[in-house]
C-alpha cells in the first residue's frame, strides 16, 4: 500500500509547515516557537490532550482511538543545529547561527502529519502518544524527558521514531533489528608537567612527550584490549600544547570522542583511558588527569518491534534492507529505548547534501511517507477489535 491518500491530499500544507519550520529554527532546549507551532497545529487538528514544558519545551500530545487499549508513542525531535545556512533555498534560515541542517523540521511536520490523520480517522483502539522533542543535537532532551517521569505518565507500550537519510531515494525504508547507532562518550586528559627553557629539557617534565605516549598507547585499546568484532572507535581529535618553540609548555590537553554500541565496549574504554592515564603518570613523572563524559548509551532496537516497524514500512514504501550496518553517529533516542521497547528505523531524503552540511535541506517529498508510517504503526499496533 502506497502513501495514504487523505495525507497525501494535504502534502502541500506539510510543506508549508515544514519550510515555516526550517526559515525559524531554535536549538537546545529553546525550542519555544517551534513548540508554539506544533500546539497550535495540534488544536487545529482536535486532538484529546496537550501537554506543555516537557524538557523546558517539548510538547506530549494523545489521541485516543474508537476503543480502549494500549499506549504507543511515536517521537520526533524538534530542535535545529548551531551553524549558519548556505543552501540557497527561499525558504533558508532567517535567524543567524541557527540552521535545521539535520531534517528535524521533516521529522515534526511527519509526526503533525500523522497527527492530523489519527485524529481525523480513530482507526485504531487504544491511545496514541505523540513526542515532540527537543535538544537531541546538544542537551539529550529525551534523557531529560525519561528521567523527567515521560514513560510514568504515559506508559506506552513500544515507542518509535525515524531520521530522514541523504543518498537514500525517497520513500526507502532501512535499518536493523539491534544496535542501530553508536553510544557517545567523550574524553579530556589534562598534562601537567613543570614547564621552563626547552634547551634545558632535564630541569622540566615535559608534558607534551607524556602526551604523545599517551596518545600512542590510546592506539592499543582497539588493537589489544578489545574484541575485534565489537565495533568500538577510541579517537584523539585534538591535543593543545605550547606557545614557542623554545618554552617547554607546563600543560597539554587532548581530548576525543569514544563510539561502541555495546555498553562492555564503554566500559572496556573507560577503565582503559584511566589505566593508561595512571601509569603514564608514574612513568614520566606528570600530573594526569582524566574528565570522562558519558554522554548517550547506544540505541538498540528491539528486534520483534524492528520488524515490526520495516513491516509497516512495506506498506508505505519500499524497506532496501531489514539488517543494515549500524550507523557511527549518535541519537539520544537510546534513552527511550532503554526504557521501552521499539524502533529507530532510517528514511531516503533523495539526492540531497548530507545532514550537518550548511547546504543541506530536507525533501519535501519525503514527508507524506514518515508521517503514513506513523500513521500506520499506530493502526497496526492498535488494531480496533470490533
Amino acid at each position: 500500500m502506497p502513501v495514504l491518500n487523505r495525507i497525501a491530499a494535504y502534502s502541500d500544507e506539510m510543506r508549508e509547515w515544514r519550510q515555516h519550520l526550517h526559515r525559524h529554527p531554535e536549538t537546545r532546549f529553546d525550542c519555544h516557537k517551534t513548540a508554539a507551532f506544533v500546539v497550535e497545529r495540534l488544536k487545529e487538528f482536535g486532538v484529546d490532550e496537550i501537554h506543555e514544558g516537557l524538557a523546558e519545551s517539548g510538547v506530549v500530545a494523545l489521541i485516543h482511538g474508537r476503543e480502549p487499549g494500549p499506549m504507543i508513542g511515536l517521537r520526533a525531535d524538534m530542535d535545529a543545529l548551531p551553524m549558519d545556512e548556505a543552501s540557497g533555498k527561499p525558504h533558508a534560515s532567517l535567524v543567524p547561527g541557527a540552521m535545521h541542517a539535520c531534517g528535524h523540521d521533516g521529522h515534526t511536520t511527519m509526526l503533525l502529519g500523522a497527527a492530523r490523520y489519527l485524529a481525523e480517522t480513530r482507526n485504531f483502539a487504544g491511545t496514541a502518544v505523540l513526542i515532540f522533542q527537543p535538544a537531541e543535537e546538544w542537551g539529550s532532551g529525551a534523557h531529560v524527558m525519561v528521567d523527567g517521569g515521560l514513560f510514568e505518565r504515559w506508559p506506552v507500550n513500544q515507542v518509535f521514531a525515524i531520521h530522514n537519510m541523504p543518498g537514500t531515494p525517497v520513500g526507502t525504508f532501512y535499518g536493523n533489528a539491534g544496535a542501530t547507532m553508536a553510544g557517545i562518550d567523550e574524553f579530556e586528559i589534562v598534562v601537567t608537567g613543570i614547564g621552563g627553557h626547552g634547551a634545558y629539557p632535564h630541569l622540566t617534565r615535559d608534558p607534551i612527550t607524556a602526551g604523545a605516549a599517551i596518545h600512542a598507547a590510546i592506539q592499543t585499546i582497539l588493537s589489544r584490549d578489545h574484541y575485534a568484532l565489537d565495533r568500538l572507535v577510541v579517537a584523539v581529535t585534538q591535543f593543545h600544547a605550547g606557545t614557542a618553540n623554545n618554552i617547554t609548555p607546563e600543560k597539554a590537553t587532548l581530548s576525543g570522542t569514544v563510539r561502541s554500541f555495546s555498553e562492555a565496549a564503554q566500559a572496556t574504554a573507560k577503565r582503559r583511558l584511566r589505566e593508561i592515564c595512571a601509569g603514564v603518570e608514574a612513568t614520566f613523572g606528570v600530573k594526569v588527569a582524566l574528565d570522562y563524559i558519558e554522554w548517550e548509551p547506544p540505541t538498540v532496537n528491539d528486534p520483534d518491534s524492528a520488524q515490526f516497524a520495516f513491516n509497516v514500512a512495506e506498506e508505505v514504501g519500499t524497506v532496501a534492507s531489514r539488517d543494515a550496518l549500524p550507523e557511527m553517529g549518535g541519537e539520544d533516542f537510546a534513552y527511550m529505548l532503554k526504557a521501552k521497547p521499539g524502533a529507530y528505523i532510517f528514511l531516503g531524503n533523495g539526492d540531497t547534501a548530507d545532514v550537518h552540511h550548511p547546504a543541506y535541506d530536507f525533501s519535501d517529498e519525503t514527508a507524506p511517507y514518515g508521517a503514513s508510517y506513523f500513521a500506520r504503526i499506530i493502526e497496526r499496533a492498535l488494531p480496533v477489535r470490533g
